[in-house]
This record gives structure tokens, C-alpha cells and sequence, in this order.
């Protein structure tokens, strides 16, 4: 069901700088993570590290995936002052070289 009250997964994928460090790395998934606790409407939040053998993904190696209960929800998300705040953390990290999305209704 594709309609405004259906959950949406919205997929975030970066491509990190050559030379970002494993800690900076942790400080914008613990920072990403903090999201579902500032901004309502965000039911899950998951991440991972790419590990295909196909060598396919084009530098994307971090994989970031937020569920909202609603298109709605992903609507207020993204104009969100604390989505903005975490925009400008990652900009003054100056780590991200690159930044994939997609979002979707799960089909059934």
C-alpha cells in the first residue's frame, strides 16, 4: 500500500573521505542515531557497514536506515531543525565525500 499512512523506509548510504577515521565515522552514526529521539515520527533506526564481494558500490560504504510511521513523518523529518543541526555536524566534520537516498513503501 502506497499511501501517506503506510511506514516509509528512507536508506541513507555515504561515501566517507579517504582518511576519515574510524571515530569520526562512530561520532555521525551515534550522531545520526540520535535523530529517532529528537524528532517524532522516526519508529527505527538501523545502520551497517557495505560487505558485498561484488565490489559494486561505488565507494557507498555506510548504510543508514530510518523507518517512519508514515510519509508525513518523513515529511516533517526532513526540514527538521535537529535534521538541519546534524546536516551542519556533518559539514563541519568534513568527512563526507558523497551521500546516496532512497526512499520506499516495503512491498508486500
Amino acid at each position: 500500500m502506497n499511501n501517506s499512512s503506510s511506514a516509509i523506509r528512507h536508506i541513507v548510504i555515504f561515501k566517507y573521505k579517504e582518511g576519515a577515521t574510524g571515530d569520526q565515522i562512530q561520532q555521525v552514526t551515534n550522531e545520526f542515531r540520535t535523530l529517532q529521539n529528537k524528532i517524532s515520527g522516526i519508529l527505527s533506526f538501523e545502520h551497517g557497514v557495505n560487505n558485498s564481494p561484488e565490489g559494486l558500490n561505488l565507494g557507498f560504504s555506510h548504510v543508514y536506515t530510518l523507518t517512519f510511521e508514515s510519509m508525513q513523518a518523513r515529511e516533517t523529518y526532513l526540514p527538521h531543525p535537529q535534521h538541519k543541526l546534524f546536516g551542519e555536524f556533518l559539514g563541519r566534520l568534513g568527512i563526507l565525500e558523497d551521500v546516496f537516498v532512497v526512499d520506499y513503501f516495503p512491498a508486500a
